[in-house]
């Protein structure tokens, strides 16, 4: 899957992007549709320590999924949206397989009438 990071007021070493890079890799597992991705990284002038913001998009054919986290480092902010985007792929999974079945059993009730 093709990643694209864009870091919003500072550069990001290779290690995060390897980071980002493997961690998208591992949603190809719960979903092999997935067209492209795009990550941006974000700090924000606040007072408390939390100020590292991960915002993820995942384009899919017929949507996209969107998840964003904000924690005291980067891995962490990404690893919670990359764990939020798994519940979605998997609840757009069931919800794609309800109407998959759905759609099989009027069209063998059609097909059996046709006989």
């Amino acid at each position: 899957m093709k990643i694209g990071v864009q870091s919003i007021h500072f550069n990001a070493d290779a290690k995060l992007l390897d980071f980002i890079q493997k961690k998208a890799d591992k949603l190809d597992q719960f979903y092999d549709q997935i067209i492209s991705g795009e990550v941006y990284l974000k700090l924000e002038n606040v007072e408390h320590e939390a100020n590292k913001i991960s915002e993820i998009k995942l384009i899919v054919p017929g949507g996209t999924f969107f998840a964003k986290d904000q924690c005291k480092s980067f891995e962490e902010a990404t690893d919670l949206a990359i764990e939020c985007l798994k519940k979605q792929i998997t609840k757009h999974k069931a919800k794609t397989r309800v109407k998959l079945s759905e759609r099989k059993a009027i069209l063998s009730e059609v097909a059996a009438q046709a006989y």
